[in-house]
């Protein structure tokens, strides 16, 4: 069984390559964008996704992006 969760992926430079921070969950989309526009000023970059969630596996799939504040990687190419 799927569900759709909302989470919120920082963004900095390491060594000149953009990674990934931790993970953050929100309770719904425009709480998403709001955390992400908070973190914004902290980060190389913030993106807020919905995501697709198999309960059993704890697999993300089908990330769909609600918004992003400046550099991003793109969660697709990943």
């Amino acid at each position: 069984m799927a569900a759709e969760k909302f989470i919120v992926l920082p963004y900095k430079r390491n060594r000149g390559n953009l990674v990934s921070g931790e993970m953050r969950q929100a309770s719904n989309a425009a709480s998403a964008e709001k955390i992400a526009a908070a973190m914004a000023d902290r980060f190389v970059g913030v993106a807020a996704y919905a995501v697709m969630v198999d309960e059993e596996t704890g697999d993300m799939s089908a990330p769909r992006l609600l918004s992003k504040h400046g550099e991003v990687a793109d969660l697709l190419a990943a």
